[in-house]
């Protein structure tokens, strides 16, 4: 298993260079290819006209659409060049960046498109910015069968150096650990973080540190007591007092619909991570 294969969303937002340098850094670890990837928009086939009723979008709006979607291709393409030209990418080297626009618009196509990556980095969403978007996120996520990176709206200046694994005993870490292997097998130290009552029903956090140890992984085990805060904000102050620059955690253990009422790990991450997170559903 490795990380050849890279898809990169892009969207008309100041996230987009840090989604390509978070990229560019698992593309070096891997000699691996980035593929940056533009979803044309599209036009609804009637517009609201006024509160009475609706009218057939006309040839001058479609071609004014048309333009502004043009504009935001030919803007986003920019700052591709643009990251191409400062971290020195040499087209048909080791490591590569392609440009591609596809006109089959929705998040759920960049799902589906993602299916054949090792591997597909978005921005972590910020609060009060429609973009990057969550709906992105989260196609990826339940759409592709593959991992996600989210990237921090700063570049992060290393990845996979240090690693801290958000154990919880779920079959939703426990896949995300196993997509994160060609990261663990070249970490210079990982980490195996549980919370106190936070975890389901499975496996401790001994036992997958001893799975990593017979895949020849040496990790260290940390368990934090259930006064160290909620569960995401637990794992990201350990992360940090502990230097990581991934962090590597199943994805929505409890439902999405319990998360946004209640809160959970997998919100707080996604709301204040400043590391890149290796998740998986």
């Amino acid at each position: 298993m490795t990380m050849k294969t890279i898809l990169v969303p892009l969207e008309d937002s100041g996230a987009a260079t840090a989604m390509l340098r978070t990229a560019w850094l698992v593309a070096q670890r891997f000699a691996g290819t980035i593929e940056a990837l533009y979803v044309r928009r599209s036009l609804p086939g009637v517009v609201v006209a006024d509160i009475g009723g609706y009218a057939a979008a006309t040839p001058d709006l479609m071609q004014s659409f048309e333009q502004e979607d043009q504009q935001r291709a030919s803007q986003v393409h920019a700052v591709f060049d643009a990251f191409v030209r400062e971290c020195g990418v040499a087209e048909g080297g080791a490591t590569d960046a392609v440009w591609t626009e596809v006109g089959e618009p929705g998040d759920q196509a960049v799902g589906m498109y993602a299916r054949v990556f090792d591997m597909t980095v978005v921005g972590r969403p910020v609060a009060g910015q429609s973009v990057p978007a969550m709906s992105t996120l989260e196609s990826v996520l339940f759409e592709s069968g593959r991992p996600i990176l989210i990237a921090p709206p700063t570049p992060p200046a290393s990845l996979g150096d240090t690693i801290v694994i958000h154990w919880n005993g779920s079959t939703e870490t426990a896949r995300a650990v196993a997509f994160a292997q060609p990261f663990l097998m070249q970490a210079k130290r990982v980490v195996v973080v549980s919370v106190e009552g936070v975890m389901v029903p499975g496996p401790n956090a001994g036992a997958m540190a001893k799975y990593l140890k017979h895949n020849g992984i040496s990790a260290q085990l940390r368990e934090l007591p259930a006064d160290s805060g909620g569960g995401g904000a637990a794992v990201l102050a350990e992360a940090k007092s502990l230097g990581a620059d991934l962090l590597v955690k199943g994805a929505y253990t409890h439902s999405r619909l319990r998360q946004m009422i209640f809160g959970g790990a997998t919100s707080h991450i996604l709301a204040t991570a400043e590391i890149p997170v290796l998740m998986a559903h």
